[in-house]
């Protein structure tokens, strides 16, 4: 199966949203390496050898992309093994549940020429001071951009509509979901990041899992009330799950994806749009009560317009985050030990796969 990539943690209007604690679960991970150490010190570059490792070897990889930035990496995860390594720092920080025993710390700041980084004091710091200043102005316009959103959400998720969406829900449940016995595992994940590049969904990760995607054409973040119902159903019928939430609204779920079922029920949206053909599509949207919607749509359109240009303004500051992190990658780069580095990336993928 093609590797899968998710975030495990989200920029949402109440700053970042965290589902790093799942990598210290017990009863899911034998092995976690947590990496602890600063900017441009290889921590993505370490976990993508691991993962290269064991492409090698044969097995599948989960690869968790950072949501600042999804072309570097959070974490790569050995499924079959057990197995993570994490990039265990701010914000994303793992407190270890079995430290020696399960969770193992690997410490790259050795790998730093620190007396070559000394005159780069006030450099560095400027550096993080302009990072955190990007990242403030953004999370202040994803909390303006959410409180505008869920007013749009409360104002037509009437209960009448909740009402139809949960009838909806278990005429899905009864064609689709059939008992297999026990109860289902289920896994959280975001499939959406708000990030320097944008939106991103990794829609490449519903199509390696399911052949049948339900669409869901939804605008105004009302999916949840027929995918709450769904999610309940297969986990009770004994599938694993994995439950994304969405990241403009982190209590509320924007796709369920069912890997043993090689079924999906995806959130479509304008900006967001389900690119395959799917195998149904429900129209969210139409459900919404007629008379309400029009004398609603006004006010939805300027708030939608309002939304947007919050949305574009928190996305631009992180645009400028990543630019400030890159100049701080820059200061560190020439004084990182790749080599040593490499060596710690092959040492662990030894321990991982024996």
């Amino acid at each position: 199966m093609p590797d899968t990539r998710y975030f495990l943690g989200a920029n949402t209007p109440s700053g970042f949203y965290s589902f790093y604690h799942e990598l210290s679960d017990p009863d899911k991970f034998k092995r976690v390496y947590v990496i602890k150490s600063g900017p441009g010190s290889g921590k993505s570059t370490l976990m993508r050898r691991v993962g290269r490792h064991a492409r090698a070897a044969g097995y599948d990889v989960e690869e968790i992309l950072c949501s600042g930035d999804p072309d570097s990496l959070d974490a790569v995860i050995v499924p079959a093994l057990g197995a993570a390594v994490v990039d265990g720092t701010s914000p994303h920080v793992i407190e270890p549940e079995c430290p020696g025993v399960i969770d193992r710390y690997l410490d790259l700041s050795d790998y730093y020429d620190r007396e070559g980084l000394q005159p780069l004091k006030r450099d560095i710091l400027a550096a993080f001071a302009e990072y955190k200043g990007h990242y403030k102005r953004a999370y202040r316009c994803l909390g303006a951009a959410g409180e505008l959103r869920q007013n749009m959400s409360e104002l037509l998720g009437t209960e009448a509509l909740q009402q139809k969406l949960a009838k909806r829900a278990a005429g899905i449940i009864g064609r689709e979901i059939k008992r297999s016995g026990g109860e289902g595992r289920c896994d959280q994940r975001f499939l959406n990041a708000i990030s320097c590049q944008g939106r991103v969904a990794l829609w490449d990760t519903v199509s390696a899992q399911a052949d049948r995607v339900y669409e869901l054409a939804d605008s105004y973040g009302l999916s949840h009330h027929l995918l709450a119902p769904i999610l309940t159903a297969a986990l009770a019928a004994g599938h694993d799950a994995v439950a994304c939430p969405d990241p403009m609204a982190p209590n509320k779920l924007a796709h369920v994806i069912l890997p043993e079922l090689g079924l999906a029920f995806v959130t479509s949206t304008a900006e967001s749009p389900w690119p395959k053909h799917p195998y149904r599509r429900i129209r969210v949207d139409a459900m919404v009560d007629p008379a309400l919607y029009r004398a609603s749509r006004p006010r939805l359109r300027f708030t939608r317009r309002v939304a947007g240009a919050l949305m574009d303004d928190s996305m631009a500051g992180l645009v400028q985050a990543k630019e400030a992190h890159d100049k701080l990658e820059a200061l560190y780069h020439p004084y990182v030990d790749f080599d040593g580095v490499g060596q710690v990336a092959d040492r662990v993928a030894e321990d991982i796969l024996n």
